[in-house]
């Protein structure tokens, strides 16, 4: 676990306990803290083991200690494109997006994902570590807009969230709902009875870049509905090693290292997210200083990074082929299915072109590495042909 980004700390006490918290003691999890929680860093399996079988089968991951927010009321929309880069009123009925919070810098205070239900809410899901700032966020704005007369009410899930991933999931799953999964593309949502647990909103989404869906349960059911998908012996129970691994694979940014505060969507090659319309209207935080990096160019950009050699890790100096620092490894490790390294960090835009030729500094010596395209393993995500 040591080669992964995460900050594994010992166990204290005022550690929060996810509803899964003894069912991961009972299946042999590593306890770790994450963000104010104590979660499962692996189970009996090797990371290496439960990284292929993720990528092979399926694993079931725990991701209750993720913020669940409803948004409810006539302005929800209004309320939520307030505060995020992306166009939240074309979504359609059980359609999410990933979307960026972002600050009045054009700096990335958080990634989402925001769902607009067929139910009159809106379902968002954003970070453990940015909990108590999303939050804050929220509810002030919807204090601004309730005293301007709008119509707008936050709401805290204490659901419990699920995620199974893997190319099995669909076959796991299909046996336990009543409609077909067939119909239920990548970023969508629907709710349902899962092996008989009523009332659970299932996504399709997840951190891994394989098919998958993260199921929001009520927190009592939580366990009574991992042990009917344990059932299956192609699922198996992965931690935050395998999670890290799988996300940097795909190419996926975790906050507070590839991207947070100091970073914009432009630098950290989010582009994507920025809602056309937004982009127009420019009525997103900060929508001038990222608008303007996207005409002149970002000073540095995020890259994805290839090498062989020794591990390439967080805050390696990265320089330029005749030696100058220009830039830094925000998330590194050894890929499990390429069997090489693989890093993305930030980099001068000059030295962003694929395939250009740089060096990682790793304790003192000098490690080739090549600018790589990202997602670094194909993704699989299962889409409407």
């Amino acid at each position: 676990w040591g080669s992964q980004n995460m900050p594994c700390l010992p166990l204290q006490e005022s550690l929060k306990q996810t509803s899964l918290y003894d069912f991961h003691r009972h299946h042999g999890g590593k306890m770790v803290a994450f963000a104010g929680w104590s979660l499962p860093v692996q189970y009996t399996h090797s990371h290496l083991e439960s990284h292929l079988h993720t990528r092979q089968h399926c694993s079931l991951f725990d991701v209750s200690h993720m913020l669940q927010t409803k948004v409810f009321g006539r302005d929800r929309i209004k309320f939520i494109e307030s505060l995020v880069v992306g166009d939240i009123a074309e979504l359609k009925p059980n359609q999410g997006t990933l979307s960026l919070f972002t600050n009045e810098r054009g700096g990335i205070m958080d990634d989402l994902i925001v769902t607009s239900t067929s139910d009159q809410h809106l379902y968002v899901v954003s970070n453990a570590g940015c909990r108590d700032k999303d939050f804050a966020l929220m509810k002030n704005k919807v204090k601004e807009m309730k005293a301007a007369g709008c119509d707008v009410d936050l709401e805290v899930s204490d659901n419990a969230l699920l995620a199974l991933q893997g190319p099995a999931m669909a076959r796991v799953l299909q046996a336990g709902v009543s409609d077909s999964l067939a119909k239920l593309p990548f970023m969508t949502s629907a709710v349902m009875s899962v092996f008989g647990v009523p009332g659970c909103r299932v996504t399709r989404c997840g951190y891994t870049g394989e098919d998958g869906v993260e199921i929001s349960v009520p927190a009592s059911r939580a366990v009574e509905l991992a042990e009917l998908l344990l059932k299956d012996s192609t699922v198996w129970l992965a931690g935050l090693a395998a999670r890290d691994s799988l996300r940097l694979e795909a190419g996926l940014c975790l906050y507070g290292n590839d991207i947070d505060e100091s970073t914009t969507p432009v630098e950290a090659s989010l582009i994507w997210t920025l809602g056309k319309r937004r982009r127009a209207a420019m009525d997103f935080p900060g929508a001038s200083i990222i608008l303007a990096q996207i005409k002149e160019k970002p000073k540095r950009k995020r890259v994805g990074l290839t090498s062989s050699g020794p591990p390439i890790r967080q805050h390696m100096p990265i320089l330029s082929p005749e030696g100058k620092a220009i830039g830094e490894v925000t998330s590194g490790c050894p890929s499990p299915c390429l069997q090489k390294n693989i890093a993305m960090g930030y980099v001068e835009s000059d030295y962003s072109k694929l395939s250009t030729a740089l060096t990682v500094e790793v304790r003192k010596k000098s490690c080739p590495a090549l600018v790589t395209k990202m997602p670094f393993v194909a993704t699989n995500y299962y889409t409407v042909k």
